[in-house]
């Protein structure tokens, strides 16, 4: 498959409502201000879409890796909203299952966000995770 550039992600655990999670209709949503982002992005690289993948990297263990992307792989899941579309590895499936995806800028940063209700633990800095 064709996917190209890197980009990093923090990951923010999230809260669970009681003790059950809310059901949703897919495995990602992503915020208007991570669609508007994920767009630009794709429109000035020229690609499809972004793949989101979990790699073992960090001091806690995983870390979400973005890169543009054609296609899907042969077991990627095809996550489309808002006219972008986000291929997510199939090992990286049962982690990002009620995930959200941000976009978040202030006067220092600005990165993609994911609101896990998965995450048992994240290091300091926020760049891995662990379930």
């Amino acid at each position: 498959f064709i996917c190209v550039m890197s980009f990093g992600a923090t990951v923010r655990a999230a809260t669970r409502a009681g003790s059950r999670l809310k059901a949703s209709r897919s495995v990602l949503t992503l915020t208007p201000s991570a669609v508007q982002k994920v767009s630009q992005l794709l429109t000035d690289k020229g690609s499809q879409g972004l793949k989101v993948s979990v790699k073992t990297r960090g001091c806690n263990g995983l870390t979400y890796v973005l890169d543009y992307c054609d296609y899907a792989a042969k077991f990627d899941e095809v996550v489309e909203q808002d006219g972008v579309k986000i291929f997510i590895d199939s090992k990286a499936l049962m982690t990002l299952i009620g995930t959200e995806m941000d976009y978040s800028t202030d006067k220092l940063t600005s990165e993609f966000v994911f609101n896990n209700p998965n995450v048992k633990g994240t290091c300091g800095c926020g760049e891995s995770f662990s379930v």
